[in-house]
């Protein structure tokens, strides 16, 4: 009976071996345990949401309240949407971004962007965006916009950005009213397909030390390599100033090695496809890494995975089949993103809820995913070494140890008053 529970309370942990190794002593001492007993730090929906997290990969227009778009909408006269009650609204996003079809896909952020394209509007978006993630758990944040998507009445690049940044602030303020602590930084995105990233570069190094901490490209990436805008990444890097690029999440390795050796990215933007450069045996034989695979895990390149969004754009089949479970157990230096929270219909908590399922991650893993994140976040290195040790490790301590306090209090018997009295 003991080898046969020691075989079951492995397979269900094999992901977790300290808490296989501590069930195999206990096993083989004759104790009974549970299967709670055996893992407590495999977490419950409650405290995924309370655990301190960090996110790198999120675009701005695509992380809107439907109601705030609804509202908006009504004030500025536009009248496209397809939806003008909030709660068929999003529903209508998150149909859209499941659809299949890319066209539909990309409509719901014309509908996004045409709604922010005043000050007024992005003050509002930034701000509810900070007070959301807040409320999630996300402690620290990366935010990408581009801020050439949102000329179309009349605003500058310049008012853009600061419009955007006067959100953030407001947003940590409300937050901290609520009881909850965020920062926000913001990345300036340019358009893959536009003529544009010299002077979006030049408007993030601008605003740098001003709410913006760094830069990344975005949109197709077939027909538009990185390689088009190496002006822009050169002259990030004379400026020795901080740049994300998206790559590997549809057009495959060509975009990762283009990222890496001709732009010198410091992190990749999705980056799912070197999946592609790694040999798996079906029969558990040795997995074998090519040589960009290697090359991204040897200088610990950070990889801003995005599950619910790569099951939406066809880079996994299912949570369980995300690549995300092999890069882990192979120490890639793995993020846990969203991408877009309104067309994804997802949150931090719940992106982590899934991997927990597919994966029976604990709180273990979670911290490791949440401090690989901030070790690559684009702000000075002792203000990320604090977050770490003053934040993100006490939070996940004190998580892990409630089911200490738990099960003392559901072991001790309750005592009448009467009883009590007569002590």
């Amino acid at each position: 009976m003991a080898q046969r529970w020691q075989t079951t309370g492995c397979a269900l942990y094999g992901r977790a071996e300290k808490f296989c190794a501590v069930t195999l002593i206990y096993a083989r001492r004759g104790y009974r345990l549970s299967m709670q007993n055996a893992n407590p730090s495999i977490p419950n929906p409650d405290q995924i949401r309370r655990a301190p997290k960090v996110l790198l990969h999120d675009h701005l227009d695509g992380g809107l309240r439907p109601g705030t778009i609804v509202d908006i909408a009504r004030a500025t006269g536009y009248d496209g949407l397809p939806e003008t009650d909030a709660a068929k609204l999003g529903e209508w996003f998150r149909a859209a971004a499941d659809s299949g079809s890319l066209e539909r896909y990309l409509e719901t952020f014309a509908h996004t962007c045409a709604v922010m394209q005043t000050e007024q509007a992005l003050i509002r978006v930034a701000a509810e965006c900070a007070e959301d993630l807040a409320a999630d758990g996300v402690v620290y944040a990366e935010i990408r916009y581009a801020p050439e998507q949102h000329l179309e009445r009349g605003l500058t690049l310049e008012q853009v950005v600061e419009a955007v940044n006067k959100g953030f602030r407001q947003g940590e303020r409300r937050a901290r009213e609520d009881g909850n602590r965020i920062r926000v930084g913001a990345l300036l995105t340019a358009m893959r397909h536009a003529a544009r990233s010299q002077e979006i570069a030049e408007l993030a190094n601008r605003y740098r030390d001003l709410g913006v901490v760094g830069f990344d490209i975005a949109g197709a990436e077939a027909g538009y390599p990185p390689t088009r805008h190496l002006d822009a990444f050169e002259y990030l890097k004379r400026e020795n100033n901080h740049f994300t690029i998206h790559a590997g999440e549809a057009f495959g390795l060509p975009s990762i090695w283009q990222a890496l050796q001709w732009c010198g990215a410091d992190r990749l933007g999705h980056g799912v496809r070197i999946i592609d450069d790694i040999q798996t045996d079906e029969q558990g034989g040795p997995v074998k890494l090519g040589r960009l695979a290697s090359y991204v895990r040897d200088k610990r390149v950070p990889l801003e995975m995005c599950p619910t969004s790569n099951l939406q754009t066809g880079a996994a089949a299912s949570y369980r089949e995300h690549p995300i479970g092999l890069l882990r157990r192979l120490h890639f230096r793995v993020t846990v993103n969203t991408d877009n929270r309104l067309m994804s219909g997802t949150s931090m908590s719940a992106e982590f809820g899934h991997l927990v399922e597919a994966f029976g991650y604990t709180l273990d893993d979670m911290q490791w995913f949440t401090v690989n994140a901030m070790k690559s976040a684009f702000i000075p290195f002792d203000e990320r070494l604090a977050m770490i040790n003053e934040v993100i490790k006490p939070g996940y301590a004190e998580l892990k140890a409630e089911w200490l306090f738990e099960r003392a209090a559901a072991a001790t018997p309750l005592v009448s008053g009467s009883t009590a009295d007569e002590g």
